[in-house]
């Protein structure tokens, strides 16, 4: 159903926007505040999930009361899958859906949740999940840990390489315990570890070359800042490395670390959005590079966010619910299955950054609802007000969850730019999108061959995907699997194996596919 009205922060967006921000991809998520950010690589697809800060802040206090998740392939277009988690699915919690992270062990997905208990006290609780995009369950249909009652917050999961996984949290303190293989319960007592100088809370734990790393919320003039620490050993000693990043019209930050197809990323939060502060915070990324020890560089927050990785192909069904930047727009629940862009009023517009046309887009279609009389989807180039590639009118359907499919020819939309679907109509709001399409000629994908994780360089993580292919321990996507075939045979084997290993010894510098 309808809401009565757009959210405030929203409403606000619209009215005070100004052209660096509205042009710009982080904070990376516009239709709702979000917080919290704990990435999870799968495959050849990023996980982001964060917490939600609600548009009312009661008590001046933090107002959360659950979780979100979005993807993304190409690290600027980001895909919303809603909202996948709640305090209410705990029995045993009354709220504060805070800090949480997933994780993903022998094909389920563990998400990691602080939560006030009943009885007021901080605890950590576990959701299992066959889906990455939920629904998440309780399995324990109680608290997984506490330790304090009153730190018991930010907990953070790390699986080493010999499978043991180990669960932190704490504010002012650190605490620690092994989990056992269910990923459900833990052996042992809790441990309060030593903690490096200037840990408050947020911490996120994983390892690069042999080298444990903690990355944190510190303190900093009155506020907080992230910073981060190195260990020999996930159980510490921890060395504290010094401040990484500053905090933005927030008093709190809260770190992820990822590394996606050979490239790292931190993510942190802000209060950028129109609206926003320490009680409505926004999630935003950067690309970063590690130094030649091992250091992480000091990262300044920027409007742009890291560089697009591939460029999307709009050739395909595209949901609509994934772009770059959303201006004006919400999403919600899509009675079709997954969500849908809605609240579309005249002046809207999606951004989907980095469309490849190839050699020309004919025409153009689309799936939307309206309950009114519809509007129009104006296909634009590389801005709100760019080139007009094509118009296709969305009449009114009935109803809000009512789908037709409506189209319209295209001219001018070659080579490779950003989409702008800007939405014109009458007062109040035109229609839902559920997603779109373009009909054409794509740009035929250039295969690296040995180029297995995409990094554009071929080298020992390329050699492990393979192997860890071979050994029945790893899957490859199609993509991966064309790379990988470097004898050009159909097929990936011991072969295409060998050819990699030679190869990176310098025996051959050529692979039989290229010839």
């Amino acid at each position: 159903m309808k809401k009565a009205k757009k959210l405030l922060g929203l409403l606000t967006a619209v009215s005070l926007c100004i052209p660096t921000l509205c042009y710009a991809d982080n904070p990376i998520v516009q239709t709702v505040y979000t917080a919290d950010p704990a990435p999870m690589v799968l495959g050849d697809t990023l996980y982001l999930y964060t917490s939600h800060d609600e548009d009312v802040t009661e008590n001046n206090f933090y107002t959360m009361k659950n979780w979100k998740c979005y993807s993304t392939t190409d690290m600027q277009n980001w895909t919303d899958h809603g909202t996948v988690l709640g305090y209410t699915d705990f029995s045993w919690a009354k709220g504060d859906a805070w800090a949480w992270q997933v994780v993903e062990r022998n094909g389920k997905f563990y998400a990691y949740v602080p939560l006030t208990q009943k009885n007021g006290a901080y605890a950590i609780g576990v959701a299992v999940s066959d889906s990455p995009t939920g629904p998440f369950v309780d399995p324990l249909g109680k608290p997984l840990a506490t330790k304090s009652g009153s730190q018991d917050i930010d907990p953070t999961c790390f699986i080493d390489d010999d499978g043991q996984a180990y669960l932190y949290w704490g504010n002012g303190n650190l605490y620690m315990v092994k989990l056992n293989p269910d990923m459900i319960s833990y052996s042992g007592t809790v441990q309060t570890l030593t903690k490096p100088d200037g840990y408050i809370e947020g911490p996120w734990v994983y390892k690069l070359n042999n080298l444990y790393y903690l990355v944190y919320a510190g303190w900093n003039n009155g506020g907080e800042n992230l910073q981060y620490a190195t260990s020999n050993s996930p159980t510490g000693p921890w060395t504290a490395r010094g401040a990484i990043m500053g905090a933005r019209n927030s008093f709190t930050n809260h770190p992820g670390v990822a590394r996606f197809k050979g490239n790292d990323y931190l993510f942190y939060h802000t209060g950028d959005l129109p609206g926003g502060g320490s009680y409505k915070r926004s999630v935003c990324v950067e690309q970063f590079k590690y130094t030649s020890d091992g250091r992480i560089p000091n990262i300044p927050m920027t409007k742009s966010g890291p560089a697009q990785i591939k460029y999307l192909n709009p050739f395909v069904k595209t949901e609509a619910e994934t772009f770059a930047w959303g201006q004006g727009v919400e999403t919600e629940v899509c009675g079709e299955g997954g969500m849908a862009v809605s609240f579309i009023e005249n002046g809207d517009y999606l951004k989907i950054n980095g469309v490849d046309f190839g050699t020309g887009a004919t025409s153009f279609e689309a799936r939307a609802s309206s309950a009114t009389s519809g509007g129009n989807i104006e296909i634009r180039l590389d801005s709100p007000t760019g080139t007009l590639v094509g118009t296709c009118a969305v009449k009114g359907t009935g109803a809000w969850q009512t789908y037709t499919d409506v189209s319209c020819s295209v001219s001018g939309a070659t080579g490779v730019h950003d989409l702008y679907l800007k939405f014109t109509g009458g007062d109040g709001y035109l229609f839902n999108l559920n997603y779109w399409k373009f009909n054409g000629t794509p740009t035929q994908p250039t295969v690296k061959y040995g180029d297995i994780d995409g990094s554009d360089s071929i080298d020992a993580i390329d050699f492990a995907k393979i192997k860890q292919y071979l050994l029945g321990t790893a899957n490859l996507t199609d993509e991966q699997l064309k790379a990988a075939d470097v004898d050009g045979s159909g097929t990936v084997d011991a072969i295409d194996f060998a050819l990699l290993k030679q190869y990176l010894l310098r025996m051959i510098d050529k692979f039989p596919a290229e010839v």
